[in-house]
């Protein structure tokens, strides 16, 4: 890059780390209504400006205007397409998602559209976070602390029935059909990088293989109180608590590692072992645990401070991983 590109990439860099703060601390807000409409806008704004910086980088100032259009830049549809070549790619899917969106607020959203399209903003967050840390080598998290890119969801599930007495057929009937196409997709693509969602269905049935939870009648105690009956202080939102896939941990750990300067070898297996040692499936505070379909297939999410976990280990011993592998390995022979 020559000294004018240079000066141009990095106040792009930043004008697009401040759109992105902006964006959390407009959707984190809880007296805020206009959530989604401003979150929307200052995301798109911030990868906007973060693939610009990357284009000047990469093939130079010339690339982000337009040929025929003196002085004009190019729109972020047409920088998502230029950087992310592959119209299957995920991420380029969650960030066409959400420009529709965008350009779907001037016209009517709703607040309902907040559960809609959380598990796709809770995604385009940590995507963001991590190309901005690859393309222009910024921790976003040296600016926003990591448990703030968790976004704070407040409305609760909504049904048709509602819809239909707060807005009438019409607009309820387009919400609706929005919240069809955004599971449809998030199934058919089920992938990390569009949607970060968790899906825990509840239901009464007598056939012992389908059952998630098992429950019981409780007996009352010598006080007529019923022994096993727990009071529910707080709700936690796994996809919000938890949100994190092994690939996603693995990822993540690596790339705090990085800036750490910490050379270390991290992979799915020393994962594994930092499971083990740790007992980190039998902690709700590091791992959410999922039993999905007829016949349960068990899915494992994980939280940020399994993470911090880890990096911390690390950062106190940067042979942590291999000393943990020994002592299980040494466990294993006596028994």
């Amino acid at each position: 890059m020559t000294d004018t590109e240079q000066k141009l990439h990095n106040q792009l860099i930043n004008k697009s780390a401040e759109a992105f703060t902006m964006a959390i601390e407009i959707y984190n807000k809880p007296t805020l209504k206009y959530r989604v409409e401003g979150f929307a806008f200052f995301i798109c704004n911030a990868w906007e400006l973060m693939l610009k910086a990357y284009l000047i980088k990469t093939t130079g100032e010339e690339s982000i205007y337009y040929p025929d259009k003196e002085g004009r830049t190019i729109s972020l549809e047409r920088c998502l397409r230029k950087v992310f070549s592959n119209e299957n790619d995920p991420l380029r899917k969650n960030l066409e998602c959400i420009i529709e969106l965008r350009n779907t607020c001037t016209h009517f959203v709703t607040q309902e559209y907040e559960v809609i399209y959380a598990p796709i903003f809770q995604a385009c967050v940590f995507n963001f976070v991590e190309k901005m840390s690859e393309f222009a080598g910024l921790d976003i998290t040296t600016l926003i602390p990591a448990h703030f890119i968790h976004l704070a969801t407040t409305t609760t599930p909504f049904t048709f029935s509602d819809l239909k007495s707060k807005y009438g057929d019409i607009i309820a009937t387009r919400i609706q059909t929005t919240q069809q196409e955004i599971e449809e997709e998030t199934s058919a693509i089920h992938n990390s990088n569009f949607a970060i969602t968790i899906r825990q269905d509840y239901y009464l049935t007598k056939k012992p293989d389908v059952n998630a939870l098992k429950i019981r009648i409780a007996k009352k105690d010598e006080n007529n109180i019923d022994e096993t009956v727990k009071i529910v202080k707080e709700v936690h939102d796994a996809k919000l608590t938890h949100p994190f896939t092994v690939k996603k941990v693995v990822e993540l750990v690596q790339q705090n590692l990085r800036k750490e300067g910490i050379v270390a070898v991290f992979n799915k297996s020393t994962f594994q072992d930092f499971i083990k040692y740790f007992d980190l499936k039998n902690n709700p505070k590091f791992c959410y645990e999922s039993k999905i379909g007829d016949k349960p297939v068990i899915v494992y999410s994980y939280s940020q401070q399994v993470i911090e976990l880890i990096v911390e280990g690390y950062k106190k011993n940067p042979k942590c991983g291999e000393n943990i592998h020994e002592e299980l390995k040494h466990r294993s022979e006596e028994k």
